[in-house]
């Protein structure tokens, strides 16, 4: 997952809206988003090499999405894969700060990573590259492959996207406007570009929101809209080499209870 763009608490019927991009290598096997067999709760896809996943939702509300941290070329693989830190917070029933807590001790058995946990009322973000764990206010968010609402340039894009669509309350219209947002290939101009440690062409092809090439670019864009009434619309859309596209599904199911949470943030 390399850009997820998020309204928490911040729209006048959504208390979550979530757009985000996976990106990964084409060969890795993965599974699309649905209700886990092993877990019936939990909504979401699956890496199926190792059985994590990078973003999800619970019929309790509960949510995790995770991003690579990038800095530089990747160095060996870490024994532990970052996707099991999104499913191990969707199956358990700790609150945020603990669950991080215990995620910070074993951060050194992850390769780099920023990850979001939380649920309608309270959400927390960490990294294994930063120096804590940090609450993450009401309002309109977005991480890439850096720290929570880094300014890189499809971060600083998507999130006036989101603002735009904070009155609007057609699910299909909301979605409509996020997945154009998501789909952008536009590169980012070389003076915007951020410093990774990579060369500066890598830089530039990294930094649309939707990457496209031969092994790895963006494999699925996802919308999840949360409406304050416990009804929660999933859409998903995948893609192959080159953003051929491979398919897309969409789902709309019911929290177990309704959101117990002021719905917009000014």
């Amino acid at each position: 997952m390399c850009l997820i763009l998020f309204s928490f608490r911040a729209h006048r019927d959504f208390p979550l809206v979530v757009a985000a991009n996976r990106d990964e290598h084409y060969s890795r096997p993965a599974a699309p988003a649905c209700f886990w067999d092993d877990h019936p709760e939990v909504y979401a896809g699956r890496d199926l090499d190792k059985g994590g996943t990078w973003m999800g939702i619970n019929r309790n509300g509960r949510f995790a999405a995770i991003t690579n941290y990038r800095e530089g070329q990747p160095g060996p693989a870490a024994p532990r894969s970052r996707g099991e830190l999104v499913s191990r917070f969707l199956i358990g029933n700790e609150d945020a700060t603990s669950y991080l807590q215990e995620a910070t001790a074993a951060a050194a058995d992850y390769n780099p990573y920023s990850l979001i946990v939380g649920d309608l009322s309270a959400m927390q973000f960490n990294s294994n590259r930063g120096s804590g764990i940090q609450p993450v206010a009401p309002g309109l968010h977005g991480l890439s492959n850096h720290f929570l609402d880094t300014p890189w340039p499809k971060v600083v894009k998507g999130i006036a996207t989101l603002e735009s669509t904070r009155t609007l309350d057609d699910p299909d219209a909301l979605s409509a406007i996020l997945f154009e947002e998501l789909a952008d290939r536009t590169p980012a101009q070389d003076p915007l570009l951020p410093a990774t440690g990579i060369t500066r062409q890598r830089e530039r092809e990294l930094s649309p929101p939707f990457l496209t090439g031969e092994l790895y670019g963006t494999r699925t864009c996802t919308v999840l809209l949360v409406h304050a009434s416990g009804d929660v619309f999933v859409h998903e859309k995948r893609y192959g080499a080159m953003g051929a596209p491979l398919g897309a599904d969409a789902r709309a199911f019911r929290l177990q209870s309704a959101p117990a949470v002021a719905t917009f943030s000014s």
